[in-house]
Formats: structure tokens, C-alpha cells, sequence
């Protein structure tokens, strides 16, 4: 047998409290010790009010938690297992950046134990958590890789902003360095999920199978958006199409738009990495993305051909990645705002769900307070970027006081389609 230092009174720690790492100390609190820990003091300080801005933990959920938070390396020296939930973006070339996993690595090397469980649930290539993590807090701590301490992996499968399937209710695969360690985990995971464990195979397979979740829909979603290119040349809106398409019952019904976030818009590059260094050119993975990444100026490019070519102020409506959510990581519509600019046109945003500080500090815009106080001018297009719950309650008499005569409503995700447009405006859909 291991010694593995876990037992069920022993401490768990989860490292980063963003996304992923938040909801899942909050709900392993309930069962478990648990300290969450976070580098930015300002998050512990917040968290600790009862404040969540990425609005995945209610403020009373949050309060009435049992989770302890720190932002200090000396709370967490005592934990048995270690959960590594840090971001893995790309860089400004597109190649993986794993600078937040190898920071992760070198702080914990500082304190783990004998006999700790380290656990990445950050998204990676095949390889990562054993060809480099391990190693590295090997370097660090002095101890014996998979003799003194054990590595494990658990992909994260949070979708920001998306109630019903929370980590409390997903199937959670599970893969350890040896049977042990799988079995550690199985137990660990099992007791907050009502959606099951699945053992992977091994380590690599857990990480291989998490970054082919994102690159699956990035492919398929860069189908949709290449045809929709090729309708708007023959004068046909997708939407209408992929409405009748889908009446076929194994008609898969992905939608056109921009894709950006930290996952689908990210993940992908981290497997096309992998496969290079294996000699494979990954021609698919990497087509997608580039159909994906030109998608902005794309429908930039739409939007302007039908509008003045001296230009106007034009109001865009949405900004984060995805509705009803106020995650502004690799946002494209910030792509769209500029190709709309580089046409000459002037930008005012709203966004229903974005933190407005945030919106300022990341892309330095300025987001309008509200739509209703909007009354000084009116525009030459309102486009609807983001489908927030607030966009698909506008009327018909919403639009006549934002757009000027001859002004353009731009839909680019279908969220007015059945919206009786005024009388002397135009009105465009993907």
C-alpha cells in the first residue's frame, strides 16, 4: 500500500478561486475540510464578504459555507490534497501558456508533505501533470515523485454561467498514478457528485479526454460558421437553414457566432501543440480555429457593407463571451468592436452581465450604465453580439428609440428573429 497521507478527517486545499475553483471548495466544504486558496488578496477579501463576481456562488451559499479562504502559502502547508484548478491561456502567438500551472507547481513544491496527493484540474495536453508538473515539484520540494507524493487528475467540465450542469451534479472522470491513488480521488470526487466517477485509464487519457471535449465543439462549431459565410454570400440566413436542418432527428444543432472564452477558444491550440511535437500537422483542429478567430471581422465586415461608408455611431449590445455570464476572458467581441472601428464607425457598448471595471481595466471600454438613459442621439446599427436575457426582451419600440430612419438592426445571434422590425428600419440576421 502507498502512504498516502489522506484520511477522511485530513485537509484538502483547493488552489485558485476562479470558475473552476470556487464551486468546487464550496461544495467539497460540505463534506470535507477544506481551505481555498487564492494569490490576489482582494479575491479572498471579497470572497470573504459573501462576494462572487463571477457569479457562479450565490452570496448566502458562499456566507453560510464552511470553506475557510486564504491567500497565504503558510494555511495550506498541512493539507493532504492539493487541487490545482489555475488558468492555462495561450500567448500573444497562440501557444500554450503554462506559466499560472508551473507557479502553481513551485509554490506547492514549498509544502507538500509526505505522502501528498497534488490534483490538476486545469486544462492541458497529454503529458503535462507527469512530464512537467511532477517533475518540477519533485525539484522544488526534494521529494520522491510517486514515492513521497502523488499526482492525480480531474478535468474541471465547469461551464461558466451554466446552472444545471454544476460540479455537484457532472460526471467527474478521475485518474491517479497508481490504483491507489484513482481510488483516493474516486472517493474524493464521489462524495460531492451525484453524476458518477469514471476511472480513466491513466492520466494522460483524463487530460487527452478533457482537451478533445473543447476541440470537438470548436470543430463543429467552425462548421456551422463556414457555411454560414457561404449563405450570406447566396443572400440565405443561416438560422433559417440550420431551423429546417434541424427537424432531421440526428442533425446536430450547434449554432453560428464568435467564439472566445477561456476554453473553446484556447484548448484546441494546447492539442495542435502536442500533436507537432509528435510530428502529426493537426490540419482540422487548426482549420476551426481559423475559421473561428476570422468569424469578428467576418461579420464586421457584413455589418459595414450595409451601412453609410462614412461611418456612424453604432451600439453594441453584449460584450462577455457567452450570454448570461460575466466572464470577459478572450472575449471576441472585442475583435468585432475593432473590425467595426477600423471601418470608421463609432462604438458604444453595453453589456448586461460584465463587471464595468473589468470591461475598463481588460479592453479599456467605457460600458454604458443603461439603455434607458440612452436619449441624446440615436444610431446607425444596434447589434446584438450576446443574447443576454435583457437583449431578448427588447421590442419592437425599443428599436425605434435607438435607431435612427434607415438604421440597421444586426443580429448576429438570432435573438430577434420573430421581432416585428419598425417601419423605416432595416434589419439583418446571420
Amino acid at each position: 500500500m502507498t502512504n498516502i497521507a489522506f484520511k477522511d478527517k485530513s485537509k484538502i486545499a483547493i488552489i485558485g478561486l476562479g470558475y473552476v475553483g470556487l464551486p468546487l471548495a464550496v461544495v467539497l466544504a460540505n463534506k470535507f475540510d477544506v481551505i481555498g486558496f487564492d494569490i490576489s488578496d482582494d479575491r479572498i477579501a471579497e470572497l470573504k464578504t459573501g462576494f462572487d463576481r463571477t457569479e457562479e456562488v450565490g452570496k448566502d451559499k458562499l456566507l453560510a459555507s464552511p470553506l475557510s479562504l486564504t491567500a497565504s502559502t503558510d494555511d495550506i502547508k498541512n493539507a493532504a490534497i492539493y487541487i490545482v484548478t489555475v488558468p492555462t491561456p495561450i500567448d500573444e502567438d497562440k501557444k500554450p501558456d503554462l506559466t499560472p500551472v508551473k507557479s502553481a507547481c513551485k509554490m506547492l513544491g514549498n509544502i507538500i508533505g509526505k505522502g501528498s496527493v497534488v490534483v490538476f484540474e486545469s486544462t492541458v495536453y497529454p503529458g503535462v501533470t507527469e512530464e512537467l508538473c511532477g517533475p518540477l515539484l519533485e525539484e522544488v520540494s526534494g521529494l520522491k515523485c510517486g514515492e513521497d507524493f502523488f499526482l492525480g487528475y480531474s478535468p474541471e467540465r465547469i461551464n461558466p454561467g451554466d446552472k444545471e450542469h454544476t460540479v455537484d451534479k457532472i460526471t467527474k472522470i478521475v485518474a491517479g498514478q497508481n490504483a491507489e491513488v484513482t481510488e483516493v480521488l474516486a472517493a474524493v470526487y464521489g462524495a460531492i457528485t451525484t453524476g458518477g466517477i469514471f476511472r480513466a485509464a491513466s492520466i494522460r487519457v483524463a487530460e487527452a479526454a478533457k482537451v478533445i471535449e473543447n476541440s470537438q465543439r470548436d470543430i463543429n462549431i467552425a462548421f456551422v460558421n463556414e457555411i454560414t459565410m457561404i449563405f450570406q454570400k447566396l443572400g440565405i440566413s443561416v438560422s433559417d437553414v440550420l431551423e429546417a436542418a434541424g427537424t432531421k432527428w440526428n442533425f446536430l444543432n450547434f449554432q453560428p457566432g464568435l467564439v472566445g472564452g477561456h476554453c473553446i477558444g484556447v484548448d484546441p491550440y494546447y492539442l495542435a501543440m502536442r500533436a507537432r511535437e509528435v510530428n502529426h500537422d493537426p490540419r482540422i483542429i487548426i482549420a476551426s480555429r481559423e475559421i473561428n478567430d476570422s468569424m469578428a471581422d467576418f461579420v464586421a465586415e457584413r455589418i459595414g457593407a450595409q451601412l453609410s461608408s462614412e461611418g456612424g455611431r453604432v451600439l453594441v449590445l453584449g460584450l462577455t463571451f457567452k450570454e448570461n455570464c460575466p466572464d470577459l476572458r478572450n472575449t471576441k467581441a472585442v475583435d468585432l468592436i475593432n473590425g467595426l472601428k477600423m471601418r470608421g464607425f463609432q462604438i458604444d457598448v453595453h453589456d448586461a452581465a460584465a463587471d464595468p471595471v473589468e470591461a475598463k481595466e481588460f479592453y479599456n471600454i467605457n460600458l454604458l450604465p443603461s439603455l434607458e438613459e440612452i436619449e441624446d442621439h440615436k444610431y446607425v446599427c444596434v447589434i446584438g453580439v450576446v443574447a443576454h436575457e435583457e437583449y431578448k426582451g427588447l421590442k419592437t419600440a425599443d428599436f425605434e428609440r435607438l435607431l435612427e430612419p434607415g438604421g440597421l438592426i444586426a443580429d448576429v445571434k438570432a435573438i430577434w428573429r420573430h421581432v416585428e422590425k419598425p417601419k423605416y428600419i432595416r434589419k439583418w440576421q446571420l
